[in-house]
């Protein structure tokens, strides 16, 4: 089944985008939720005409992320956790623990286009920030141990 996605889906594709997926994931599950509609011929050529239309404007957001990601470059993250004797962290560092650390900083990202790998103890690592659909930006990090109140 064809669909055209109406916003972005993880590991499926960007918004406007022309997927195919297997009928019950679509029907079941992105069409209900209103996250695609069905890629007839006229849902098509009206996906064609707003994109033509939007183009000068999709030039200046993808500019806009281009500038965001150079200024994400050169920052740099330390987080910290609480941790046991052997410097594992309890619970492990989130994309919403690095997305708070941005806001903080003056970078509104949301959490959800932060991807990082699970980390689970003290030490440097890095997320990488999907700013645009052809725009990444990866942040360093670093996990340190909280200081306990004594």
């Amino acid at each position: 089944m064809e669909i055209i996605l109406k916003q972005d889906v993880a590991k499926l594709g960007y918004k406007d985008d022309i997927v195919k997926v297997k009928d019950g994931y679509g029907r079941n599950y992105l069409i209900p939720n209103g996250l695609a509609i069905v890629a007839t011929e006229s849902a098509k050529k009206v996906l064609a005409e707003n994109q033509r239309q939007r183009a000068h404007k999709i030039e200046k957001i993808k500019a806009d992320a281009e500038t965001l990601a150079k200024k994400l470059e050169n920052v740099a993250l330390t987080l910290k956790a609480k941790v046991n004797e052997n410097g594992t962290v309890f619970g492990g560092v989130s994309a919403a623990q690095i997305a708070d650390e941005l806001t903080k900083l003056g970078f509104e990202i949301d959490r959800k286009a932060i991807e990082v790998e699970a980390v689970k103890a003290v030490g440097a690592y890095k997320a990488v920030v999907n700013i645009h659909r052809d725009i990444k930006a990866e942040i360093p990090f670093e996990v340190v141990a909280e200081e306990a109140a004594e």
